[in-house]
């Protein structure tokens, strides 16, 4: 039987709480594979594409708006702005392709112990943000936008190249990264971790049927919000990407100033953690006024 009562509901200082450690904890995340060297094999490159368990964690246990928009931002600023490099319009692209298909993820589960559909929700975000990616890559080759080398001449190539990637992303980062960390994760945090950080857990007796969960609004949000994801592409690759700059200076530095957005990147998610547990013991009677309706 469908019950009537709200998710989850958390109060603004918490949702801008789990905002900034899902931005912190995952901007961390992208550096550390940006230090991690990857594998060819023949054509087939295996390379770490990201730590997709930490925002699919947050979203799953928290919320899943303020956990998938902080951990997309959080891969701008410290994997790209603090890096000394920003693409415009073209970042926009990454960033709702990756908020949408992680808060989708999110949406998904009810019950955070139940594997199957965290299991389910896990590969599903991962699928949705490569398809999103692979999409716009090949729309920017056969619209003309971008050149694409494999076969000169034949833009039907980039299809099967994309097609590829996509796979590889899919089942080596997706699974191993993904996936299999989102399993073990998710059901042992559940009820342990949202106490110690001052909120109530997810009520996992609420059942909602699939028609609530993938509503037609949620649908109709998540084509304009890809469309415009396109449309953000196809002009920063147009030579229209309006903010777009790169610190030349950066590079007389050397690499090792990945180390300094690393660090800042872990102190933010460590005053974070810090200030809900602080948090959550000065004021436990909050607990019963947050959580579920």
């Amino acid at each position: 039987m469908i019950q009537s009562q709200k998710r989850y509901v958390l109060t603004q200082s918490q949702k801008m709480m789990v905002f900034i450690l899902s931005m912190s904890l995952y901007g961390l995340s992208n550096m550390i594979t940006e230090l991690i060297p990857s594998l060819r094999l023949g054509p087939v490159e295996f390379s770490v594409e990201y730590f997709a368990f930490i925002p699919l964690t947050l979203c799953i246990l928290f919320h899943p708006f303020y956990a998938a928009v902080g951990a997309a931002l959080g891969e701008v600023i410290f994997g790209e702005i603090m890096l000394g490099q920003f693409g415009g319009l073209g970042e926009l692209e990454k960033f709702i392709g990756f908020s949408l298909a992680m808060f989708i993820a999110g949406s998904l589960v009810n019950d955070p112990r139940n594997r199957r559909q965290v299991g389910i929700a896990a590969i599903t975000g991962v699928v949705i943000h490569q398809f999103i990616s692979s999409a716009v890559d090949i729309a920017k080759v056969w619209v003309g936008v971008e050149e694409f080398e494999a076969v000169p001449g034949l833009a039907q190539s980039v299809v099967v190249v994309e097609g590829v990637s996509f796979l590889n992303d899919v089942l080596f980062s997706g699974i191993l990264f993904a996936l299999l960390p989102t399993l073990y994760l998710v059901p042992r945090l559940y009820g342990k971790i949202e106490p110690l950080l001052g909120m109530k857990p997810r009520d996992n007796r609420m059942k909602y049927s699939l028609g609530e969960i993938i509503a037609p609004r949620l649908i109709v949000v998540s084509i304009v919000l890809a469309f415009a994801a396109f449309g953000a592409e196809f002009l920063a690759e147009s030579d229209m990407a309006l903010i777009d700059w790169d610190a030349d200076f950066l590079e007389s530095i050397g690499g090792w100033f990945i180390w300094v957005s690393i660090g800042a990147a872990a102190i933010v998610a460590l005053i974070t953690i810090l200030l809900l547990i602080r948090k959550g013991k000065r004021t436990p009677q909050q607990m019963d006024r947050s959580g579920q309706a």
